[in-house]
Order: C-alpha cells, then sequence, then structure tokens
C-alpha cells in the first residue's frame, strides 16, 4: 500500500531526476559548450570557407563543421548566459578554426512558460 509519505517521497526523488543539468554552474570548460557527438548524430552539416567569420547554431543542435578538410560534430549545449563564443574553443589543436564566432540562438523548446 503506497502511503501519503511515501507518495510524496517518491515524488520529490522525480522532481530532482529533472533539475536542470546547468543548475552546477560553468566550469571553465569545453563542456560548459557541449560535447563532441558522432558525426552520424548530426542534423546538418557547415562547411566554413576562406572566408567565413561566424557560423549561427541553436542550443541543443548536432552540427558538423568542415574546416579545410577537417571535421567537427559538437552538441551545443550551452548556459543561457553563453550566446556566442570563438569556434577554437571547442575545435581540436589539428583543426585550425581561425577567428569564427559561433552564435547559439535559444531552443524554443528549452524555454519556460
Amino acid at each position: 500500500m503506497i502511503t501519503l509519505p511515501r507518495l510524496a517521497l517518491a515524488a520529490s526523488f522525480l522532481l530532482a531526476l529533472n533539475a536542470p543539468v546547468y543548475a552546477i554552474g560553468l566550469t571553465g570548460t569545453v563542456a560548459d559548450y557541449g560535447n563532441p557527438a558522432p558525426e552520424k548524430a548530426a542534423g546538418r552539416v557547415i562547411t566554413l570557407g576562406a572566408d567565413s567569420k561566424y557560423i549561427n547554431v541553436e542550443n541543443g543542435e548536432t552540427v558538423t563543421i568542415r574546416v579545410n578538410g577537417k571535421a567537427i560534430t559538437w552538441a551545443f549545449y550551452t548556459f543561457p548566459s553563453i550566446t556566442s563564443f570563438d569556434l577554437h574553443t571547442i575545435a581540436p589543436q589539428d583543426v585550425a578554426a581561425g577567428a569564427i564566432r559561433v552564435y547559439v540562438a535559444d531552443n524554443p523548446l528549452y524555454r519556460g512558460g
């Protein structure tokens, strides 16, 4: 038989599991911008040319970025306070990311209200 105290305990446990990941806070590492992902997980591919200055992505989006014959596939999961950063922040050292700026748009799925 489920009692009211047990039901309340179970409900609070389930709420704790749904806590936002960013509640931990910024770490000062590449993890603040998301994480590497397999190329097959990408929803789209962006190929950067010599004249490229920026790219636009959406928070929660997984993108493959091609730079000078090399590819980076990244799942962008940023904190609400991070709306842009330099691509070289997440690019491996062997990828010449140059001065490309990444602009991260809010994902409507993550908005409250």
